[in-house]
């Protein structure tokens, strides 16, 4: 039953070899655009409110504060599409940070980028209840937080079954939203644009007037700091280049072409919301959005009616955009788990893929998280930008950093290099005002509670590391050993040279995993502890297609090669004692499946076989080394209890 309605929510189970099956699942860069940029378009909904509201009684200058961002997110996106270039398999702050400056400032980058994505998915999805709440009676603000997490439970299970069906349903959404505010925009405009001149006057006096009131100092003061609160507009720029392996061939392309519907979409909305605001004279209404009462003020002098149904559907696409922007913390958040495991900063459970090839277990941690954030922080969306903004900042300095550090590298073999610092050096400069103008002004007013709930991340992601490093110094000992069990397999071979072996013989099938002093290790533990009870030794490797393998064919292809290979090497071994040899392995997404899987085809072969599997015994058994290690060896032997089959577990002891 369990089975029936997970394939109901998720559908069913994804052949990752199957003929085609990268194109089936990944986005052209229209879709891409709606996935990954609904995250930046869907910022409009709150950055310029957040510029209005900073700027208090002088919002006549918020449109120089809109001329500065839309230049601002050129140059972003400018940036990010060298990055693109540069890593075009993906990987966006963390890859690059980790290969241009070194792996722990990409872990530090990484560990930004994840808890930037938590708080996507929360802010996305707060300031879509806000907006769902400005045209409702006041007492449902009570039931905020349960419509939030109502809303995360669904978009959670769509990513579940796949990037492609969590984003195809979003396309109309996406593009009402699109063409409503657009509408919106150019009608205020167009509408008083007999105005143009006094508003003109307006911008102008306001700048005088607030110039000798504050003096050059606290002008520049109170510009810089809507411009620092009005950062979030520029998150979701940097999602293309994290999400590169989900775009379709050729993904530079895909991507560059992606980004550029991004700057172009996200520009018009922000310097257009500013100009309608200005020229709407929105002031902020008590239990409204911004951008409620700015559609509110342009429908004013419609029919009721039309007026009302505009308003709602307005709106309604509003709040539905900024629930469609969490997407781009599904998609975006757990490949950076992916691949910080992949390198083993974070569980390597983080880099298995589903049956319905998504990363599952990474779209699970951030859904988790995401709720805890809501519901910790009442869905406060002034809190949450506060927080939301100074981590993408500093993933956004560091790759920077990291690019200009590599066109200076590279300025003898690359005549280009000139222009593209430039690009980079003035992002970098621009980040880092931002980053640090922000972390200073909103420190007191809970930035600090992003820096600690960083820092105790990266405190945890180093001893994860730490432990993973410790277990493979263990296991190389091993590897050391090799010519020593070389030595001792001579011994055998002399003594067993005369065995004589069938299909019908006793068989000892030994799991493997690659080519190694581990595997030969266990070689000899089978033969020390029965002797010559054992004529032919069949070996079984299963080859795991991840997160880090799932970006083309030409990595599965690869795959098996090397597979091929550890087999072969582990029968020429056994051969020279004197043992026939024979070898089995699989691409699957999960070990246990695929060992019972390939157990029926090799018992029909060696119908007299007995399974065996090392596992690791540590020297301290830790709630950590539970965590980090897998115990599959027993879920096998469970498996194979109810099927009859023996299975045998060979301690390794690491010392």
């Amino acid at each position: 039953m369990i089975t029936h309605i997970k394939r109901f929510f998720l559908g069913d189970k994804r052949d990752p070899q199957a003929p085609g099956i990268f194109h089936k699942i990944t986005l052209l860069a229209f879709l891409a655009w709606v996935g990954l940029g609904s995250d930046g378009l869907s910022s409009s909904c709150y950055g310029p409110a957040e510029v209005l509201q900073s700027l208090g009684k002088h919002s006549h200058l918020g449109i120089l504060v809109g001329l500065a961002s839309v230049i601002t997110i050129f140059i972003i996106s400018s940036s990010y599409s060298q990055i693109i270039e540069l890593f075009p398999s993906g990987g966006g702050g963390y890859l690059v940070a980790s290969n241009l400056l070194s792996p722990t400032i990409g872990m530090i980058s990484g560990c930004a980028l994840i808890i930037d994505y938590v708080l996507t998915i929360a802010v996305s999805i707060a300031s879509g209840a806000d907006a769902i709440l400005s045209f409702l009676p006041l007492w449902f603000k009570n039931y905020k937080v349960e419509i939030a997490v109502v809303v995360l439970i669904f978009l959670t299970i769509i990513n579940l079954r796949g990037v492609k069906e969590s984003v195809t349903p979003l396309v109309p959404i996406f593009l009402l939203f699109l063409i409503s505010h657009i509408f919106v925009i150019f009608y205020s405009i167009i509408s008083h644009s007999s105005e143009v001149t006094a508003v003109s006057q307006r911008i102008a006096s306001d700048i005088s007037g607030t110039y000798s009131t504050l003096g050059l100092f606290g002008f520049v003061y109170l510009l810089a700091h809507a411009y620092s609160m009005g950062a979030g507009t520029y998150t979701g720029i940097e999602a293309v280049s994290n999400g590169l392996p989900i775009l379709r061939e050729p993904r530079v392309q895909t991507a560059k072409k992606t980004m550029m519907y991004m700057a172009i979409s996200l520009s018009v909305m922000v310097i257009g919301l500013l100009i309608a605001y200005d020229f709407q004279d929105v002031r902020e209404v008590a239990g409204k959005t911004i951008n409620a009462v700015l559609i509110e003020k342009a429908t004013t002098n419609w029919n009721p009616t039309i007026s009302l149904i505009f308003t709602i559907t307005t709106l309604l696409t509003e709040s539905a955009i900024l629930f469609v922007a969490a997407q781009t913390g599904f998609m975006d958040g757990p490949r950076i788990l992916s691949n910080m495991a992949l390198d083993r900063w974070l569980p390597t459970r983080f880099a298995t893929l589903s049956d319905r090839l998504t990363t599952q277990n990474g779209i699970l941690m951030m859904s988790v998280l995401a709720i805890v954030i809501i519901a910790l922080t009442q869905g406060s969306v002034t809190f949450l930008v506060v927080l939301y903004s100074i981590n993408v900042f500093i993933t956004f300095v560091l790759s920077q950093l990291g690019m200009v550090r590599h066109w200076l590298k590279v300025r003898k073999s690359n005549p280009l290099w000139i222009g593209k610092i430039l690009i980079n050096g003035v992002g970098l400069v621009l980040t880092t005002f931002i980053l640090i103008t922000i972390t200073i002004v909103k420190f007191h007013e809970g930035g600090w509670i992003t820096i600690v709930i960083t820092t105790g991340l990266i405190l945890v992601v180093l001893k994860i590391k730490k432990e993973y490093s410790i277990t493979k110094k263990l296991l190389k000992k091993f590897d050391i050993l090799i010519p020593t069990m070389e030595q001792e397999i001579k011994k055998y071979s002399h003594r067993y040279k005369d065995i004589n072996t069938s299909y019908r013989s006793k068989t000892a099938v030994l799991l493997v995993n690659g080519y190694s002093g581990v595997g030969i290790h266990s070689i000899l533990a089978i033969i020390r502890q029965f002797g010559n009870m054992f004529k032919n030794f069949v070996f079984l490797e299963i080859g795991i297609i991840n997160a880090g393998l799932f970006k083309g064919d030409e990595d599965i292809i690869k795959l098996k090669e090397n597979l091929k290979l550890d087999i072969q090497q582990y029968i020429d071994l056994v051969k020279k004692m004197g043992y026939h040899g024979d070898g089995f392995f699989s691409l699957g997404l999960e070990v246990v499946q695929e060992v019972e899987k390939m157990s029926d085809e090799i018992s029909k072969k060696y119908p007299e076989s007995m399974y065996f599997g090392g596992q690791l015994v540590f020297p301290k058994d830790t709630l950590l080394t539970r965590i980090l290690h897998n115990h599959i060896v027993f879920a096998i032997q469970r498996r194979f209890f109810r099927t009859g089959r023996e299975f045998i577990i060979l301690p390794l002891k690491l010392r």
